[in-house]
């Protein structure tokens, strides 16, 4: 019965194979370091009174709180279910299943390539170049093939940037012909690289946000996509009748006030300077081949032999993202930054790991 149940399903769905979250991945320890959260929570208060109501469409609050914030008008902006529903957004409103494609830059984010896949718009790949960088000339080179293009800055998990004026020169180039993509979900950790200016001249690019990383909002799942008044028309129509339940609006709204973003710029300050600690530790490691850019709440970092640092630190509870199966991150593991006793536990683990 469940193999005649699953041949119901359409074919792409039969042949996929789910994003490998660090939840579904799973792990047993305690210290958890392996999915780009922040190390604390904030604290936040609720009004039940209106539960029995469904939500607003897209909570005033909030649109008009993240405008704000990001230097855009509210008729930019479209609030989603974390920035991987606005992914899935884009690809339902841009491509018909079947026919059109996406182009990605691996190694990045893989839930682009996932999400296509579930729609049924076929992937291109196009390799970020020897310093992992996007390959703006062999975009270029593409664009006649593809109706969006997702680039992820800072990019997880190498850390690496977007160049304004070769994303300038693709945008150009990408005229009435496809959407760019720039995923900023960790752009708070460095945001004078934000691209967000070029909104105000190009139609045609999208910048995507969360609240799951700086502001520490992961359960949330609140998101955000940033674009011209047409293309938030657009996915408007796509996009669930009730996409932001009334909690979620409630705590956006109160983590977007001039407080809250404090405390979310505060805690930025202290995990960047405790990521440019640990660097400076790992690189005095042995065993240590190569640390990445590092941009966002984490740190990309090559070992000699990361499937023995990851069993390892496994073993004494450390749990760590290994990336060493994907291509050009052979024995590569990303860590996220954590508080500062986790970093030392983390620290002290490795030194005795690799010594």
């Amino acid at each position: 019965m469940s193999n005649k149940l699953t041949q119901l399903a359409r074919k792409s769905v039969q042949e996929l194979t789910p994003y490998q979250s660090a939840r579904r991945i799973g792990g047993t320890g305690d210290v958890w370091l392996n999915a780009n959260e922040a190390p604390d929570s904030g604290h936040y208060s609720l009004d039940c009174s209106r539960l029995n109501r469904y939500p607003e469409f897209q909570p005033e609050a909030v649109i008009n709180g993240y405008a704000n914030y990001a230097g855009v008008k509210p008729e930019q902006v479209i609030t989603t279910r974390g920035a991987d529903e606005a992914i899935e957004l884009l690809i339902r409103t841009f491509c018909e299943p079947g026919v059109d494609s996406i182009l990605i830059n691996p190694p990045t984010y893989g839930m682009y390539e996932i999400s296509a896949e579930t729609c049924g718009v076929n992937t291109i790949k196009q390799a970020l170049d020897a310093n992992f960088d996007p390959d703006f000339d062999a975009i270029k080179a593409r664009l006649d093939t593809v109706k969006l293009v997702f680039l992820c800055a800072p990019n997880n998990p190498t850390g690496n940037l977007i160049d304004t004026d070769k994303l300038t020169d693709l945008l150009i180039a990408a005229k009435d012909k496809a959407i760019i993509v720039c995923d900023e979900a960790y752009i708070e950790f460095c945001p004078e690289a934000s691209q967000v200016s070029l909104l105000q001249d190009f139609d045609n690019f999208v910048i995507l946000r969360t609240l799951s990383k700086a502001f520490a909002l992961a359960s949330l799942r609140c998101g955000f996509a940033l674009a011209s008044e047409t293309v938030i028309g657009l996915l408007s129509k796509v996009i669930a009748p009730y996409p932001v339940p009334d909690p979620v609006a409630q705590i956006a709204s109160q983590a977007l006030t001039e407080a809250g973003i404090a405390v979310m710029q505060g805690r930025v300050t202290q995990l960047n300077g405790m990521r440019s600690a640990f660097i400076d530790e790992l690189n005095q490691l042995q065993g240590v081949e190569k640390v990445f850019p590092a941009t966002g709440n984490y740190v990309l970092a090559q070992f000699n032999d990361s499937q023995k640092v990851f069993s390892l630190l496994g073993e004494q509870g450390i749990v760590l993202r290994d990336f060493s199966s994907k291509e050009r991150l052979e024995n590569c593991i990303r860590i996220t930054l954590g508080n500062a006793t986790e970093m030392n536990i983390t620290l002290n683990a490795l030194k005795s790991v690799l010594s």
